[in-house]
């Protein structure tokens, strides 16, 4: 008999497992694979979208992966690809027969043939260029000399523009008369005689007025303009910020060069957040489950190597205190408190500046404001936990002073964890080395080497 907590229990797995792919279908489709049973392998795969069947082949081996891609040949959409994450696209082009890559990269935009080719070796960056026709290789090719990470490696060439003097009908009868609009676009730029864009005008503003409305009537009033050459972070922050939907990219000349939409400036943004994270935890900004144990270690081993050090730093730091740790064992027993509490604090300011710092919520302007609020934070939680571990101290081992001790190092190491979580950071950014890539290290060996020192200092004052 099934019980209400039961059934709850199953709903939220349900809602956990929305948009995972579902086991027993993985195993069929595998299953279909084993067989060779390519008809069933592609009635399994028909409902699939292609993020999803890009999860599938990014979370299966190479050998299921080579023989799943080989079955399905002329079914693979170019979709499919530019879902790929990055750490696999390569062996995947590698397995698909070339007129399946050329039929596949065809049905592609121009900004997803970039996304597709620049991560790739010279060959197979050809490969697919060659299966492009002229004009759509002209125009990658164009992408592809803007340099890495600008906006004109992230914008598409596809575009739907139409002069600044005309009217509602004419661009409407222009729009049914093309036949190579871009499948999806969400504004009609407006540009002058010289091709500078002057205006936005949304579809709906478009369907829902009349025939002899002027196009320049409907203009949006937020108008952004990006050059070609932007950083993409500084585009994604304009999307975020001001809640744009697709925008004109412009040459040096301020000629319209192509168009940003919002899933590409998101995309950018979600790869930030997830560098951020990858970096904080010292595992590299490419790693993926798909990796290879030896691509793992390399990427993750000088990280460790550089905590290695700090840690010896650290212990040089309790050597000097050598004599005192021999006559009051309690204290080894409580060092690891006052380093774990120091480092998390630590973290925790570390993790607030850093985020701040990538949405460039923490500017110049309020610096000090934030670091004195992260010091009164620590000084604040270290006091509560200082009368806490100062109760334990005298409880566990009879002895006010240390009590005392650890009470006072919790105060002060708590207080400089938050100084040192949100000026570490800060310092870094100035000197413009990515706030996320090495802070973690350095904020912990601070609270390490302060919190060793301040607890086994007083504890060489106070008990000797």
């Amino acid at each position: 008999m099934t019980t209400i907590d039961d059934q709850t229990e199953a709903d939220s797995g349900r809602e956990d497992d929305a948009y995972l792919l579902d086991r027993r279908a993985v195993a069929a489709i595998l299953d279909a694979v084993e067989k060779g049973d390519q008809a069933q392998l592609t009635e399994l795969m028909e409902p699939l979208h292609a993020a999803d069947i890009a999860d599938l082949l990014e979370q299966i081996g190479h050998v299921d992966r080579e023989s799943l891609i080989r079955l399905y040949d002329h079914e693979f959409d170019g979709e499919i690809l530019s879902e790929l994450d990055e750490s696999i696209r390569e062996d995947v082009i590698s397995i698909l027969a070339p007129q399946v890559l050329a039929d596949a990269v065809r049905e592609l935009e121009s900004d997803d043939v970039v996304d597709l080719i620049e991560d790739l070796e010279e060959p197979q960056q050809e490969t697919i260029l060659g299966a492009l026709a002229e004009t759509d290789r002209l125009a990658v090719e164009q992408a592809m000399s803007y340099p890495e990470g600008s906006a004109g490696r992230l914008m598409q060439r596809e575009v739907v523009m139409a002069p600044a003097h005309w009217n509602v009908g004419q661009a409407i009868d222009y729009m049914r008369s093309n036949e190579h609009m871009p499948d999806q676009f969400y504004h009609v730029i407006l540009v002058d005689p010289r091709m500078h864009p002057v205006g936005n005008v949304t579809l709906g503003k478009l369907m829902g007025a009349r025939r002899t409305v002027p196009l320049l009537d409907l203009t949006e009033e937020m108008f952004h303009v990006i050059p070609a050459t932007q950083d993409e972070e500084d585009v994604a922050y304009a999307f975020n910020q001001y809640h744009l939907i697709s925008t004109p990219v412009v040459d040096d000349e301020g000629r319209l060069a192509g168009m940003i939409t919002i899933d590409d400036a998101m995309a950018v943004l979600d790869e930030e957040h997830e560098e951020d994270i990858m970096r904080l935890a010292g595992v590299g900004d490419e790693s993926s489950l798909s990796d290879s144990v030896a691509e793992t270690v390399k990427r993750r081993l000088p990280w460790l190597a550089v905590n290695l050090l700090t840690a010896i730093l650290a212990s040089l730091v309790i050597a000097l205190f050598e004599d005192t740790l021999s006559r009051f064992v309690a204290l080894a027993v409580l060092m690891p408190i006052v380093a774990s509490m120091g480092g998390n604090a630590g973290t925790q300011s570390l993790t607030v500046a850093v985020r701040s710092l990538a949405t460039r919520d923490l500017t110049g302007a309020n610096v000090w404001r934030v670091i004195r609020r992260e010091v009164l934070v620590g000084l604040l939680n270290g006091v509560v936990f200082a009368v806490t571990m100062g109760v334990v101290g005298v409880i566990w081992f009879g002895s006010p002073q240390i009590g005392y001790v650890i009470a006072v190092a919790m105060v002060i190491n708590l207080a400089v964890a938050g100084l040192a979580g949100t000026v570490i950071p800060v310092m870094m950014d100035k000197m413009g080395v990515d706030p996320a890539l090495a802070s973690g290290t350095f904020v912990t060996t601070v609270t390490d080497v302060v919190g060793f020192f301040v607890f086994l200092g007083l504890a060489g004052m106070v008990l000797l």
